[in-house]
């Protein structure tokens, strides 16, 4: 099995934390969202994955070293695949044709899932689907009586359906994939000025490719602050039901108070402070005379004196003061 993770997007929407890293670098519970997002995959594919393809932006060396090690941390050899240009989700996917090679699983990196399958390798094709409560904004599919995948619709302003596609797929037969997006981009077939995967997916259906629904039991974005200060706190609940441990053992936390669920890293120090619920600290960062909840702290950045909630601090960050709410990004100084 392998697993082929398009992450070249510039990420936007969540500056000022992707002017110095690449959005899936960014931390849930202590761990880069991309990083989350593969061990979980792993643990559904129901077998060994061998190779772990990262389609980038080009980001640099210390980047592309970490993706590596992630691969790496789960079994799998790594590889870095470059998408110098954004002309679509099927051309970011077949900038790593060399990895369309047998049973692959697709994923794009601002998302995470809880599920409790495993994935069924003997169908051709799964489309991991939730149901939304507005359905417009993204991909859907329509089902038939036998629970088969009858159309892809983007973005459907007149109602349709309302199982949102949420960026997972599995592929039994790469090459197969590998194909139908040469095609697109062959034939300059394009969608909203974009070679998209959609088009792919319809193209294979039609050739008789049976695709179905796999279904997760929550669907989690990273797209923004707000979306990705909720995701860090779904995600220590879901830590803390599975008995992980989530405080580390160098941590030192004087006259403090910790309520959890609330994961703290490697050399973190806290004096006189209130940390938690739903809160991450990276490693060696410090807080000092502070209220903290339902905000992550990325590593070796500073708080001091602050009552901070659905917050996000970057990495090497300094905060003091009291605002409540804010995106501090990496290597900011903010007095109040």
């Amino acid at each position: 099995m392998k697993i082929i993770v398009p992450m070249a997007g510039m990420g936007k929407r969540m500056r000022p934390h992707t002017l110095t890293v690449p959005k899936p670098l960014i931390p849930i519970a202590g761990k880069p969202i991309v990083q989350r997002l593969v061990e979980d995959i792993a643990k559904v594919c129901g077998e060994p994955v061998d190779q772990v393809a990262f389609i980038v932006g080009r980001f640099g060396a210390e980047v592309e070293k970490s993706l590596l090690a992630i691969a790496e941390s789960i079994g799998a050899k790594g590889s870095i695949h470059y998408q110098d240009e954004p002309l679509g989700t099927a051309h970011a996917i077949l900038c790593a044709k060399e990895a369309l090679e047998g049973p692959v699983v697709v994923a794009f990196a601002d998302t995470l899932f809880k599920a409790d399958f495993t994935l069924d390798s003997s169908v051709p094709g799964t489309i991991w689907v939730q149901r939304v409560d507005d359905p417009k904004p993204f991909g859907v599919v329509k089902l038939d009586e036998q629970g088969r995948i009858t159309d892809f619709v983007e973005k459907p302003q007149e109602f349709v359906s309302d199982l949102a596609i949420i960026g997972i797929y599995y592929f039994q037969d790469g090459a197969y994939l590998r194909e139908e997006l040469q095609y697109l981009l062959d034939n300059d077939i394009k969608d909203k000025g974009e070679y998209q995967l959609t088009n792919a997916l319809e193209n294979m259906k039609n050739k008789g490719t049976t695709f179905v629904p796999g279904r997760v039991t929550e669907w989690l974005d990273c797209g923004n602050k707000d979306a990705t200060v909720y995701t860090n706190q779904r995600y220590l609940e879901y830590l803390q039901e599975r008995g992980e441990e989530l405080v580390a053992s160098s941590a030192q936390l004087h006259n403090s108070v910790v309520i959890p669920p609330v994961y703290i890293g490697e050399g973190v120090v806290v004096h006189n402070s209130v940390i938690g619920p739903h809160v991450s600290l990276g490693n060696q960062s410090t807080v000092r005379d502070s209220v903290l909840s339902n905000s992550i702290v990325q590593q070796s950045a500073t708080v001091l004196h602050a009552n901070v909630t659905n917050s996000m601090i970057g990495n090497h960050a300094t905060l003091t003061g009291s605002p409540s709410d804010l995106s501090l990004g990496d290597y900011n100084n903010l007095r109040v």
